[in-house]
């Protein structure tokens, strides 16, 4: 089981910037992909951006492509999401989550394994 840590959360206004990140402990085995999720008040849980090892390959929700960045260090087992040019639209708590298997075709919350306990990002206009 791998355990996921999310941090750097906060308030900010349209058009600032955010940098997440998630630490991986554990079977980090079982993080060859890892992803964002994000859930908005009274919404269901949404894709946001995925990254397999060793991190090149990436895939982003239409939503935020050109905005949002997400990478990964391998040798601090750490995945970050960059977001930029944020929109109140962007409001939501963001998950980080971990799949033991390779590929950025998984956009599902089903196809992920291990959760992180979500950081809340809040955009003001």
């Amino acid at each position: 089981q791998v355990q996921l840590v999310e941090s750097g959360g906060g308030l900010v206004q349209a058009g600032g910037s955010l940098r997440l990140s998630c630490v991986a402990s554990g079977r980090t085995s079982g993080s060859v992909t890892m992803a964002w999720f994000r859930q908005a008040p009274g919404k269901g849980r949404e894709f946001v951006a995925i990254i397999t090892w060793p991190g090149i390959s990436t895939d982003y929700a239409d939503s935020v492509k050109g905005r949002f960045t997400i990478s990964r260090d391998n040798a601090k087992n750490t995945v970050t999401l960059q977001m930029n040019s944020l929109k109140p639209e962007d409001t939501a708590v963001y998950y980080c989550a971990a799949a033991n298997t390779y590929g950025t075709n998984k956009k599902r919350e089903t196809d992920f394994t291990s959760w992180g306990q979500g950081t809340q990002v809040t955009v003001s206009s």
